[in-house]
């Protein structure tokens, strides 16, 4: 992969939300069921969020993280992250969103950064409005994650993602992220032809759970399979290929060890990347596997959470004058 540029803080406004996550917007965050976390502290004033400087590089999702309920981002929040590379340090969204529907992000952005996109398997520069990077889905795993899948999930529908389109056998019912795309319907022998950022599959009536319950046996070894929270929903990348595996490749090339990296995110498909930074947050409204495994549970995303770690991470006077 090549040099990546540096990503640049800013707003993401209209953005849409993930369903199904719970918000402790309204109440105590500390009302939450603690049994499900990995004793994981909530932020308090005297809590010592990083024992040495400030941390080299923050990496956030976007949908259901700092995205708020009613799909923008809080001025707090652009804030907060504006501090970041004032600091000198690096701002990285990843993001289970393919590059089509970052334009939102881009414009806000003046066009500048880079975004790890479909989960890690495209990484898009913004400034140049292209992708500068793949780790696809090969076609012969392709068609075999698809048979897998079918013979262990008979109702549910397919659909395969690039950079720029989307294409599905009939079976498969579009979603809030095919907004902006027409569908082609292909059959199979030309829909799995092509290697793929995503594998997609959707259910009449299974949860996203459920979906990944059945499908992580059946094709393992074949792609890596996950979760977005997306209505009934399951989706694959290469295998191999993640959150993590993404920002693990674009903080090498910076010379960036994961324990300068703090990472911030709420739903399964997060769960690699927060394993992998140094230090890692989930939301309050977090997936109850997310909010097990994070280092730190914050308030969540209705309520500025990742900006109130910022805030503290990166205080006011370490901003250029």
């Amino acid at each position: 992969m090549s040099q990546l540029p540096q990503a640049q803080a800013g707003l993401a406004a209209g953005a849409t939300l993930r369903r199904g996550a719970e918000s402790c917007a309204g109440r105590d965050c500390n009302d939450l069921d603690r049994s499900a976390q990995k004793a994981a502290p909530t932020l308090t004033e005297d809590t010592d969020l990083m024992t040495a400087s400030f941390p080299r590089l923050v990496a956030t999702d976007l949908d259901g993280t700092i995205v708020r309920s009613d799909g923008t981002i809080s001025p707090r929040t652009l804030a907060a992250l504006s501090r970041i590379e004032q600091a000198g340090a690096q701002l990285v969204f990843v993001t289970g969103r393919p590059p089509r529907v970052m334009g939102d992000i881009a414009a806000v952005f003046s066009h500048q950064g880079v975004a790890l996109c479909s989960n890690g398997a495209l990484i898009y520069d913004m400034h140049a409005d292209r992708i500068i990077g793949e780790h696809l889905i090969p076609p012969l795993e392709l068609a075999e994650a698809a048979r897998r899948l079918r013979d262990a999930i008979p109702e549910i529908g397919l659909a395969v993602e690039s950079a720029h389109g989307l294409t599905g056998d009939g079976r498969y019912e579009a979603g809030a992220w095919d907004d902006d795309v027409s569908i082609r319907r292909l059959p199979d022998a030309e829909l799995f032809s092509r290697p793929a950022a995503k594998l997609l599959g959707r259910h009449p009536w299974l949860s996203a759970d459920e979906l990944l319950a059945l499908a992580s046996p059946a094709v393992a070894g074949v792609v890596t399979v996950y979760h977005s929270n997306g209505p009934r929903l399951v989706e694959a990348s290469a295998a191999g290929v993640s959150k993590a595996s993404a920002l693990a490749s674009l903080a090498a090339e910076q010379g960036i060890p994961p324990t300068a990296v703090v990472a911030f995110g709420d739903m399964p498909n997060d769960l690699p990347m927060l394993a992998w930074a140094g230090t890692s947050y989930a939301v309050a409204n977090a997936h109850p596997d997310v909010l097990a495994a994070a280092d730190h549970v914050i308030a969540s995303n209705d309520e500025d959470g990742v900006a109130q770690v910022i805030e503290r991470l990166f205080p006011p006077f370490w901003q250029q004058p």
